[in-house]
C-alpha cells in the first residue's frame, strides 16, 4: 500500500490501491474510479506519472480521464473523492411492442343522449375485416449493448424480451410469427388484451315469418323490426333499428334498441352486458351491467349494476325493479297509484339465489327425513338379524341418500348464511329521483322497506343503519 485511503464515504466504493499522498478506489459496478488527496495540504502532491502508474497497478486501464488529472494536479482538491476514470455502462434493449394495424376507438359503451336519444356514431360500431387480413405486427425487441468497466471487464447487458401475440378468437399467426391474420371473414375487436376475430349477422328487414328466428355466436344487426313470438340469440351484441315487440332477445354483450320494446307483457331482453333502449313496456329485462332508458312502464327488471333513466322523461313506474346499485330517475311512480316497487343495493342474481335455496331447504330436508325413517325400521331387522337381502340393498341406498341430502344441507345452509350477511352489511344502494317520488311506491333497501306516503320531490333515498332515509337530491 502507498498511502492511508482517507476517504471515510464507503458508499458504492472500496479500496483498490493507495499511495503516500493519495488513494484510488473504485465504484462496486467499477465503472466509476476515484482519487482523494489528503486533508494534509502541506504533503507533498502527486505527479502525473505518480497518478498513472497507480492506476495502473490497481488495473485501471478503461475510461482515464487524462485531462481531469492535469487539472487536479494544477489546482488540487483536498479530502474529497475526484473521478478520473469512467467506464461505459451497459445499455439495456427495449422489449418488443405489438402494433395494432386497426382502430380500437369504437369500443362503445351505450350512452342516452339528454333529449332522449340513443347516439350510436352513426352505427359505425364494427370494424370489418377479411379472411387473411393483417391484423398487427410485431415491433421486434432490440438487442442490449454491452458495458465496460474501468478495469477493462465487460458488463452484460439485458436483452429485449418478444412480446407475446394476443391471440384470440378466429386469428392465427404469420409463418414468421411477427403478425396475426384475420381466419375468418367479420369483425375485429380488442378485448381482454387479446385481438379476436367475430363474425356477424346482418337483417336488412324485419325479424318475421320471413327470417325465422335467429340463432347466431356473433353480432347480430336487424334494421327493421322483431315482431311478436320470434327470438334472437347472440353471443355479442344485438341491434335492432326498428321496435321490438313481444319477442325473446338474448346477447352475451349489450342488447341496444334504437326505439324500444312494447313489450305486451310477453317481451323479454337478456343481456350479459348493457341494455340501452329508447323505452321499455310491459317486458320483462335483465342486464349483467347497466340499463339505459328515456322511461320504462310496466316492467319487471333486473339490472347487475345501475338503472339510468334520465332522457326527456326519465319515467320509472309499474312492475318491479331489482338494481344491484343505484338508481337515476326524473320521476318514479305515478298519480295512479300503479304498483311500483324498487329493491336496491342487492344484485338480483344474489336475490335469486337465496330465494332458490330456501326452496330447496325444505325439500331436501323432507327427503333426508324420509331415508331416515326407512333407515330406523330396516336397521332394527338388521340388528336381529332378519333384513332380508333385498332390504339390505335398500338400506345402504338409505343411508347414502341420507348422507348425500345431509351434506348438500350442510352447504346449502353454509351459503345461504353468507348471502344473507351480505345483505346485512353495508349497502350502499340509493335512488335519486330529481323530479317526484309518487305516494304508494315501495323501496327495498337491503333487508328494510319502506312505502312511500306522500309525494316526494327532488330526493335521493338510502339506507342509513338499519333505517331508509330520504335526503336531498344527490343525483
Amino acid at each position: 500500500m502507498l498511502g492511508q485511503n482517507n476517504n471515510n464515504d464507503s458508499d458504492n466504493r472500496t479500496n483498490a490501491k493507495s499511495s503516500r499522498n493519495f488513494s484510488i478506489t473504485l465504484s462496486n459496478n467499477k465503472l466509476y474510479a476515484y482519487i482523494t488527496l489528503p486533508k494534509n495540504e502541506d504533503a507533498a502532491l502527486p505527479t502525473y506519472e505518480d497518478i498513472n502508474s497507480a492506476l495502473k497497478k490497481s488495473g485501471i486501464i478503461y475510461g482515464i480521464d487524462h485531462d481531469r488529472i492535469r487539472q487536479l494536479i494544477a489546482d488540487p482538491v483536498f479530502g474529497q473523492p475526484i473521478c478520473i476514470a469512467s467506464g461505459t455502462p451497459p445499455v439495456n434493449g427495449d422489449d418488443g411492442k405489438i402494433k395494432l394495424l386497426f382502430d380500437t376507438s369504437n369500443q362503445y359503451k351505450p350512452t342516452i343522449t339528454e333529449d332522449g336519444k340513443v347516439d350510436f356514431h352513426e352505427l359505425n360500431i364494427i370494424e370489418s375485416v377479411r379472411k387473411g387480413q393483417q391484423l398487427c405486427v410485431v415491433i421486434p425487441p432490440t438487442k442490449g449493448v454491452m458495458g465496460k468497466s474501468v478495469t477493462g471487464e465487460e458488463i452484460p447487458a439485458r436483452e429485449g424480451k418478444f412480446p407475446r401475440l394476443p391471440k384470440g378468437k378466429n386469428v392465427e399467426a404469420s409463418e414468421d410469427n411477427l403478425s396475426l391474420v384475420a381466419s375468418i371473414d367479420g369483425h375485429v375487436r380488442y378485448v381482454d388484451n387479446k385481438i379476436s376475430v367475430f363474425p356477424y349477422y346482418e337483417v336488412s328487414g324485419d325479424i318475421d315469418n320471413s327470417t325465422g328466428n335467429i340463432s347466431f355466436i356473433g353480432d347480430v344487426v336487424v334494421k327493421g323490426n322483431v315482431l311478436s313470438g320470434f327470438t334472437i340469440e347472440a353471443g355479442g351484441t344485438v341491434e335492432v333499428w326498428g321496435v321490438v315487440e313481444g319477442a325473446y332477445i338474448k346477447a352475451g354483450e349489450d342488447i341496444i334498441l334504437r326505439h324500444g320494446m312494447r313489450g305486451m307483457g310477453k317481451g323479454v331482453l337478456r343481456s350479459g352486458r348493457d341494455i340501452v333502449a329508447k323505452y321499455i313496456e310491459n317486458s320483462t329485462i335483465e342486464a349483467k351491467n347497466d340499463i339505459k332508458s328515456d322511461f320504462i312502464m310496466h316492467s319487471n327488471v333486473k339490472c347487475g349494476n345501475k338503472l339510468i333513466l334520465t332522457g326527456r322523461k326519465g319515467l320509472l313506474v309499474g312492475g318491479v325493479c331489482c338494481v344491484a346499485k343505484e338508481v337515476y330517475a326524473k320521476t318514479i311512480g305515478s298519480q295512479m297509484a300503479a304498483l311500483t316497487e324498487i329493491e336496491v343495493g342487492i344484485n338480483p342474481e344474489v336475490r335469486k339465489r337465496i330465494r332458490e335455496i330456501k326452496e330447496k331447504i325444505p325439500v331436501y330436508e323432507e327427503n333426508m327425513m324420509k331415508s331416515e325413517q326407512v333407515i330406523n325400521i330396516l336397521s332394527r331387522f338388521e340388528a336381529l338379524g332378519t333384513l332380508p337381502d333385498e332390504k339390505k340393498e335398500m338400506l345402504s341406498k338409505c343411508r347414502y341418500t341420507k348422507s348425500y341430502f345431509s351434506n348438500l344441507l350442510q352447504e346449502l345452509k353454509q351459503e345461504l348464511q353468507c348471502l344473507e350477511a351480505q345483505i346485512q352489511g353495508k349497502n350502499m344502494g340509493k335512488v335519486h329521483c330529481s323530479s317526484r317520488v309518487y305516494y304508494g311506491v315501495k323501496i327495498i333497501i337491503g333487508s328494510s322497506s319502506m312505502t312511500i306516503k306522500e309525494n316526494i320531490d327532488h330526493c335521493t333515498i338510502y339506507l342509513d343503519g338499519a333505517d331508509i332515509k330520504i335526503g336531498p337530491y344527490l343525483g
